[in-house]
C-alpha cells in the first residue's frame, strides 16, 4: 500500500498504539506496519478542515457586518434548508443541521483529491458506506421519534384501515414487510456504490491526465471532477431528504 505523506506521519505517531488496541479487540489489519489507511487519514484532514472552517465562522459571526465566510455558510444552510423544505415539508428544520454537515463532509472529501499529495476518501468504498449507514440509521431514528414505534412500523406493513377486507389486512403485511426491509437495506448499497463509483472514476481520470501532461490540459478534467463532486454531493443529500420525508410522513 502506497502511503500518502500525512498517512505516514499519522502511522509514525499513532501506528503502534493503534495496532496494539486493534489486536487487543481481535482486529488484525491487513497491513500491520501501517494500520492507519489513506482513506482514514484523509477523513481526519477533512474533519480538521471543517472544524477550522466552523471555528472561523463562529468567531466572525456578526449581525451588522457579516463577513464572506458567514455569507458562504448562510448560503449553504439556505440551499440545503430550501431543499429540505421542498422534499420533507413540515418540521424540516430539525433535520437541516445533519443534512448540512453531511453535505459539507461529502463535498470536502470529494474535492480533496484535487490537492497534490491528497486523495478523495470517498473514492474508497468504506467512507461512502459509513455515510450511508449513518444516514440510514438517522432517518429510521427520526421516523420512530416522529411517529412512535407502532406508527413507524405501519410504513412496513401497508394500510390497515378497517374498511379493507380482513384477508387483505392479514396478508398484506406478510407480503410487504420483507419487501420493505429489502428495499430499505438496499438503500445503503445504492448510496455507497453511486458515490464510490463516480468519485473513483473522477479520481482516476484526473490522475491519468496529470501523469501524461501535468500542465494546462488536465484543467478541464479538474473542472469536471469538481462538477461531479458537486452533483454527487447534491444527490446524496437529496436522497437523504427523500428518505427522511418518507420516514417522518404521517399520511395513511
Amino acid at each position: 500500500m502506497e502511503q500518502l505523506a500525512f498517512t505516514q506521519f499519522l502511522n509514525r505517531l499513532f501506528g503502534a498504539p493503534l495496532l496494539a488496541l486493534l489486536n487487543a479487540i481481535g482486529v488484525h489489519p491487513k497491513h500491520p506496519e501501517a494500520p492507519i489507511t489513506n482513506s482514514f487519514s484523509m477523513e481526519i484532514v477533512v474533519a480538521l478542515l471543517l472544524i477550522a472552517f466552523f471555528g472561523l465562522v463562529r468567531m466572525r459571526l456578526s449581525v451588522d457586518r457579516p463577513g464572506g465566510l458567514q455569507h458562504v455558510m448562510e448560503a449553504i444552510e439556505g440551499f440545503v434548508g430550501n431543499m429540505a423544505q421542498e422534499v420533507i415539508g413540515h418540521g424540516y428544520q430539525r433535520y437541516v443541521p445533519y443534512l448540512v454537515i453531511l453535505g459539507m463532509f461529502i463535498l470536502t472529501c470529494n474535492v480533496l483529491g484535487l490537492i497534490p499529495g491528497f486523495e478523495s476518501p470517498t473514492a474508497v468504498p468504506v467512507v461512502p458506506l459509513g455515510c450511508a449507514i449513518v444516514t440510514w440509521i438517522y432517518y429510521h431514528i427520526q421516523g420512530i421519534r416522529e411517529q412512535g414505534p407502532k406508527g413507524y412500523l405501519a410504513h412496513f406493513i401497508g394500510p390497515q384501515d378497517k374498511d379493507i377486507p380482513l384477508v387483505v389486512r392479514i396478508g398484506l403485511p406478510v407480503l410487504m414487510f420483507p419487501v420493505e426491509v429489502v428495499s430499505h437495506t438496499a438503500r445503503i448499497l445504492s448510496l455507497t456504490v453511486r458515490l464510490t463509483a463516480n468519485m473513483f472514476a473522477g479520481e482516476m481520470v484526473t490522475l491519468v491526465f496529470f501523469s501524461l501532461i501535468p500542465l494546462l490540459l488536465p484543467l478541464p478534467f479538474e473542472a469536471l471532477h469538481v462538477f461531479v463532486a458537486l452533483i454527487q454531493t447534491y444527490i446524496f443529500v437529496l436522497l437523504a431528504c427523500v428518505y427522511l420525508g418518507e420516514a417522518t410522513a404521517h399520511e395513511h
